[in-house]
């Protein structure tokens, strides 16, 4: 199968509990939907941190990670100059994102990967 994307931008964050509401339904109608708009984004899906509970060497295991934050997103993208494309500058900045949303996040991690070829 062949990829499109040959790099992933992870963004993972917290929000004040009171925020939470308005953080995701703008990230959902108005951040991924402007960021999907930038030449070079191929794809970008949320996720929510749950528990992991899971199997290692025969034994049951729930894996912990102290501060790990609760929301991430997943950007795949064609190249790691998107993220400094004066397009992905542009559509960060647009919507309730930069006043409404950005204030209230915390324990914010990005990563950028590659894939191995």
């Amino acid at each position: 199968m062949a990829r499109k994307a040959k790099y992933l931008m992870i963004g993972s964050m917290d929000v004040d509990p009171e925020h939470e509401a308005v953080f995701n339904e703008v990230y959902d109608k108005e951040h991924v939907p402007n960021l999907s708009k930038v030449p070079g984004v191929v794809g970008i899906t949320r996720y929510q941190r749950g528990t992991l509970t899971m199997n290692i060497g025969g034994e049951r295991k729930t894996i912990e990670i102290p501060n790990e934050p609760v929301f991430t997103a997943i950007y795949e993208l064609e190249s790691p100059e998107v993220l400094t494309s004066p397009a992905w500058d542009k559509a960060i900045e647009e919507g309730r994102w930069p006043s409404q949303v950005r204030p209230f996040t915390k324990n914010r991690r990005h990563v950028l990967l590659k894939i191995m070829e």
